[in-house]
């Protein structure tokens, strides 16, 4: 009796819980980097620092400012003459980039996300506050609109907007070579 209560337990709470999303090996080889920062200028810092970062290591990739008009929401890039447009200029990996807080001890998210979900989500954080020594980065890749992998990028010890900066190029050129190529 008490097994099956366990099990049915078990069972319960992976549906109240939804899919979770199986790390595979994700094999970079192209991506359109959208960065999901409250801020224009943020947003745009990110894009392009990713996009050279990703290029210098063999990464083909776009910044999502290319795919889309300045000051339009970012759930257009869920639509599908944007995913035509992305596919036929050879990307199909969308890597969502975002800040997760101002914590060392976030965790990467294991719960599936879809594509336009995930564009709708508002960020409150700024890539660098005052008084502030630690940030989070969240990485969450895309294809077929299917959540395929996520991954959390820590920057400690940052004591300006640039430092930050910085730190993240660092940091996810580490972790590009190491486990995301």
């Amino acid at each position: 009796m008490k097994k099956t209560l366990l099990i049915a337990f078990f069972f319960a709470t992976g549906f109240l819980y939804g899919q979770e999303i199986d790390q595979i090996v994700l094999n970079l080889n192209n991506a359109v980097v959208i960065g999901q920062m409250d801020t224009p200028a943020d947003r745009y810092s990110v894009e392009v620092n990713l996009t050279e970062l990703f290029a210098t290591n063999g990464v083909r990739s776009l910044a999502s400012l290319n795919l889309m008009k300045l000051g339009s929401d970012a759930q257009q890039l869920a639509s599908d003459s944007v995913a035509k447009k992305a596919k036929s200029k050879g990307f199909d990996t969308f890597v969502v980039v975002s800040i997760k807080g101002y914590d060392k001890r976030f965790k990467a998210t294991k719960q599936k996300e879809d594509f336009l979900s995930a564009l709708g989500r508002a960020n409150i954080y700024g890539i660098y506050q005052q008084d502030i020594v630690s940030v989070s980065f969240e990485f969450k890749f895309y294809r077929d609109g299917e959540l395929i992998y996520a991954d959390i990028v820590k920057c400690g010890n940052a004591g300006s907007r640039d430092k930050v900066i910085k730190k993240l190029r660092k940091k996810v050129a580490k972790r590009l070579v190491k486990a995301w190529k």
